[in-house]
């Protein structure tokens, strides 16, 4: 299978060539921006990531804050309402552990310490642990969103019947830690541009020949 990630990983770097820089915003922003992705564009997770910053311009105001007041912040991202309660609770719960609410959150926790803590947090899954350990940590971790899971299912990569989760533990156990941000990002920018949901463009996939799949229209 190492040999697999490592073809596919050739083929998407020549398509695509490097991705872009990793944001490296602190990680409890990170852990914000994530839950406000969930259910929408990057374009509007952003828009309510800077409406709530502005609004509310620290995260013990925004965990002290009530939920409509939070909703109303975020309303562009969507899912105002629940996607508020979520935060709020994540902040308070942290809060209450003793971390701080600012950049010195997470500070010098080893990353396997880093997993279950955020792992523990009601509301906060694989996907999102993993996007703070790698998108401000820099630490290999492998998140799976529907970009990755559709394509690594695809591909082969992963078993067919393999939920996020699942897909998650797989790759986090074949990527080798030095490939983790491309192929993820690889994976992701793959999965919106060609290989799509309901009818992947074969003709114009550089994986073509890699892919068990190849012309299964709506094929998971």
């Amino acid at each position: 299978m190492r040999r697999r990630i490592a073809a596919v990983l050739r083929r998407l770097r020549r398509a695509y060539g490097p991705p872009p820089a990793p944001r490296r915003l602190p990680p409890l922003d990170e852990l914000v921006l994530t839950v406000l992705s969930q259910n929408t564009s990057d374009t509007n997770r952003d828009r309510a990531y800077a409406d709530l910053r502005s609004r509310l311009p620290t995260w013990d105001e925004v965990a002290d804050a009530p939920p409509p007041a939070i909703a109303r912040a975020i309303r562009r991202g969507g899912l105002g309402p629940t996607k508020s309660v979520r935060i709020r609770r994540i902040l308070r719960e942290l809060r209450d552990r003793g971390v701080p609410l600012d950049e010195r959150a997470f500070a010098g926790m080893r990353s396997a310490a880093l997993w279950d803590l955020l792992v523990g947090l009601g509301g906060v899954g694989p996907k999102t642990a993993a996007c703070v350990l790698l998108f401000s940590l820099g630490r290999p971790f492998f998140p799976v969103d529907t970009h990755v899971h559709r394509v690594s299912i695809r591909l082969g990569l992963v078993p067919p019947r393999s939920d996020p989760v699942r897909a998650q533990e797989l790759l986090q156990a074949e990527v080798p830690p030095a490939d983790v941000y491309d192929l993820h990002m690889g994976l992701i920018r793959h999965g919106r541009e060609v290989c799509v949901a309901r009818r992947p463009i074969c003709s114009r996939c550089p994986l073509a020949d890699l892919c068990p799949r190849v012309g299964v229209v709506g094929a998971r």
